[in-house]
């Protein structure tokens, strides 16, 4: 008898990529999200695409190109050459999220073109990080005479003054909650991400649109996602279980929402979401 291999579905390959810490695959994680959206997508295909782009820039350098002229030889392949940049005329359409459209369109969000930007810079020895700065994702590269903070939406090196200004509402959010003598230093909000926080806050991109356009399926799929990646984010299986008793899945709903009530650490929903249970339980029966 020949051998019988099972096909993991979208949600366990996601589960065995994201596992540990440890060479966190974040180029083929980040990929592996628009399987929901596209079932018959190879991720390897995507991974492929990305090593010939990476192999078109190499073959541009010498293998002792300084660290500056790297980096500005990547901004003119990437931004100039090949096209990439923000999508600015339809910023929530979910494909911005979505690496394998991202490449056909040469368009995206910050997140997503940081993601790709990253790869190609690894590739040519750069020392490049992300950054979850507040709305609008940036990137770092640590160059011999200093930190460069660029904007991947338009390739765009960012000045200290240029990162105070866009910090400034934030800053004010913040103040109006904890009061006028709060105040965090910018260093703080330009520390670098992991891997996996990268990863969380593109999902969370595409929670907030399929939310927002109450696509509950879809929003369903993301959510699953964000458990396996987050396992102790409870207000993750929160969220969750309200779409499931949105979809009328009474048990998983049930399921969700009691563990949030269980784990959570002094929630401000407990009785809203104590009440709820109490429904979706009486339904049960």
């Amino acid at each position: 008898m020949p051998p019988s291999y099972t096909i993991p579905t979208p949600l366990e390959y996601f589960t065995a990529l994201v596992q540990s810490d440890e060479q966190f695959p974040l180029l083929e994680a980040c990929a592996s999200l628009a399987q929901d959206e596209y079932p018959e997508l190879d991720v390897q295909q995507v991974l492929g695409d990305m090593d010939q782009l990476q192999a078109r820039l190499q073959r541009r350098l010498a293998a002792d190109a300084p660290p500056l002229h790297r980096l500005r030889m990547l901004n003119q392949f990437f931004y100039r050459e090949l096209g990439f940049g923000g999508n600015v005329n339809n910023y929530y359409d979910p494909d911005n999220s979505y690496l394998n459209a991202v490449l056909r369109t040469r368009m995206g969000i910050p997140i997503s073109l940081a993601v790709l930007w990253m790869e190609l810079a690894q590739g040519l020895h750069l020392q490049v990080r992300g950054i979850n700065f507040p709305g609008h994702f940036l990137v770092k590269v640590n160059l011999p005479k200093g930190q460069v903070v660029i904007d991947p939406f338009v390739g765009q090196s960012l000045s200290r003054e240029e990162l105070v200004e866009r910090l400034a509402p934030y800053k004010q959010q913040q103040q109006a909650q904890h009061g006028e003598d709060f105040e965090v230093p910018l260093g703080l909000y330009l520390q670098s991400a992991k891997p996996r926080d990268i990863l969380a806050r593109m999902l969370r991109n595409l929670k907030e649109i399929h939310r927002s356009q109450s696509d509950a399926q879809r929003l369903l799929a993301v959510q699953n996602r964000l458990v396996v990646l987050l396992p102790e984010a409870w207000s993750e299986y929160r969220d969750r279980g309200l779409t499931h008793a949105d979809l009328g899945n009474t048990d998983e709903a049930v399921l969700d929402l009691e563990k949030y009530l269980v784990f959570a650490d002094e929630p401000q929903d407990t009785a809203v979401i104590a009440d709820r249970v109490s429904a979706l339980r009486r339904a049960q029966h």
